[in-house]
């Protein structure tokens, strides 16, 4: 068989996840924005030849890519590796106020060693899923006054709440849950006045995905075993005359 015939060879399933993982790891880097990862992933599922398949990976990097790109075994998942994250600094943003108004810090962002905001009649997000860390210990202090901050952090993080509340509070409720080995350790500290401080543990936008698509496979195979059951058993020609 040569290689002009090779776009024309169907696509197993086994493919169309391979490319699948190609797209979610572009989320995760910021390559595809999530209304071209809809677009490819659509037209991944569709797909039934490798012709089909290649031109949805053809301008993202993959290691090893051959043609064609998606024959290849995708690398295992391996756990987080925290040690990447952890590159040291001062930051690329250290504080942050908010007044009858509200700020944000999230995606690929370094979280300080010490990160201070205050918020006034208003709201603050300090999303670090996605963040790196300026060190493997990082403070968050924040004062809210009549508004509030939240403080987003991803699985595997060790989180420690040390705020004062007056008419108003810190939440502890993800306290106490271990970290990954390497993992940074996240501090909350600081003062809340008829306002509160909330921690939030949440996936990641690619995780989600990831979840999200692994539960469409094993519906699609559920159907297909289910077709498998409910088609009646072949008769041998044999037996028939």
């Amino acid at each position: 068989m040569t290689d002009d015939a090779v776009p024309d060879l169907r696509a197993s399933d086994a493919d169309r996840e391979r490319v699948a993982g190609i797209l979610r790891d572009a989320v995760a880097e910021g390559r595809l924005d999530m209304e071209e990862f809809e677009e490819r992933l659509d037209a991944t599922y569709k797909a039934r030849t490798y012709g089909e398949l290649a031109p949805i990976t053809r301008d993202l990097p993959a290691e090893g890519v051959t043609v064609p790109a998606v024959s290849l075994t995708k690398d295992p998942a391996t756990g987080s590796d925290w040690s990447g994250r952890i590159v040291g600094g001062e930051g690329s943003s250290t504080w942050a106020v908010a007044v009858m108004s509200g700020f944000q810090r999230k995606g690929r962002w370094t979280m300080p060693r010490r990160f201070t905001c205050f918020a006034f009649w208003g709201g603050g997000e300090i999303d670090l899923r996605e963040a790196n860390f300026a060190d493997r210990e990082v403070e968050v202090s924040a004062i809210a006054i009549m508004g509030g901050v939240d403080v987003i952090v991803p699985p595997g993080v060790e989180v420690v709440v040390r705020g004062i509340g007056v008419m108003g509070g810190f939440d502890h409720r993800e306290e106490g849950v271990p970290g990954e080995p390497g993992a940074p350790r996240v501090v909350v500290t600081g003062f809340a006045f008829w306002g509160g401080v909330g921690v939030q543990r949440k996936l990641t936008r690619a995780e989600k995905l990831r979840i999200r698509e692994e539960r469409r496979q094993e519906k699609l195979e559920r159907k297909a075993g289910r077709r498998e059951l409910d088609e009646p058993p072949r008769r041998d020609s044999h037996w028939e005359h």
